[in-house]
């Protein structure tokens, strides 16, 4: 699986680093290491939990091991999936190509093409529906009036599909290598969100060719925003918005 493949490379560079704060805020999650990175991971709410406490491990996650937190990727949990995700996107160094650019400039669309759109992003919906032939979105909640479809017809669609837009959330439900197995005939996948990992290689042997992230440049800013439930507009120049174009 993508999650394991991503553990493994934070794994290897995880040495003797250490969580020195670590928050779980109502939009995000973010977690701070000994050297001052910062990574984060959105705070997926997929059902209602049953008591006041959600991770029962609470109050003993700053000072663990970054190489301990990062296997929590691998939980069903989702919230303790995000805490593993936010530790190995403090890990992982930026790629040099990585570059400030609009996500809207590196996906060709062309007037022939279908568009498939897992997680409604509302910036892109317009400027795709205005290039594209066609342009499928899908949430866990479909949302009729804007024309976002039920996730359960993406098995049905992606594979029409020749652009893909995936949010990184994917990652956090473990639904991604479902949803890039019925891509396999698109010609551009990009990954999207402040959860992404910049990291290529396990994405682009799956066919994956643009990453679309987050740098954080200002870790007490964004620790401070993510504990007043803050998202990604009120981070601001707390953060870099990254892209990383590979070929498949």
């Amino acid at each position: 699986m993508l999650t394991d493949e991503i553990y493994q490379e934070a794994l290897s560079i995880a040495d003797e680093h250490y969580a020195t704060d670590v928050r779980v805020g109502l939009g995000y999650t973010a977690v701070a290491l000994e050297d001052g990175r910062c990574g984060l991971a959105y705070t997926l709410h997929e059902g209602e939990y049953e008591s006041c406490t959600v991770i029962a491990e609470a109050g003993t996650l700053a000072g663990r091991k970054a190489s301990e937190l990062i296997s929590w990727m691998k939980q069903l949990d989702v919230t303790a999936c995000a805490v593993g995700l936010a530790t190995a996107n403090a890990l992982i160094r930026i790629p040099p190509a990585a570059a400030e650019s609009d996500i809207l400039d590196l996906l060709p669309v062309q007037p022939e093409d279908a568009v498939g759109m897992i997680g409604y992003f509302g910036p892109l919906v317009g400027p795709i529906r205005e290039r594209a032939r066609m342009l499928h979105v899908f949430e866990r909640k479909p949302i009729p009036d804007l024309g976002v479809l039920p996730d359960s017809a993406a098995g049905d669609l992606l594979p029409q599909c020749q652009i893909v837009v995936l949010s990184a959330t994917t990652l956090l439900n473990h639904t991604i290598d479902a949803l890039l197995d019925s891509c396999k005939a698109a010609r551009e996948i990009a990954i999207l969100g402040p959860s992404t990992p910049l990291l290529p290689e396990p994405f682009r042997k799956r066919g994956v060719t643009i990453l679309s992230g987050v740098q954080v440049i200002d870790t007490p800013r964004v620790l401070r925003v993510v504990s007043e439930a803050g998202g990604t507009r009120s981070f601001g120049k707390a953060i870099r918005k990254l892209t990383l174009h590979m070929q498949a």
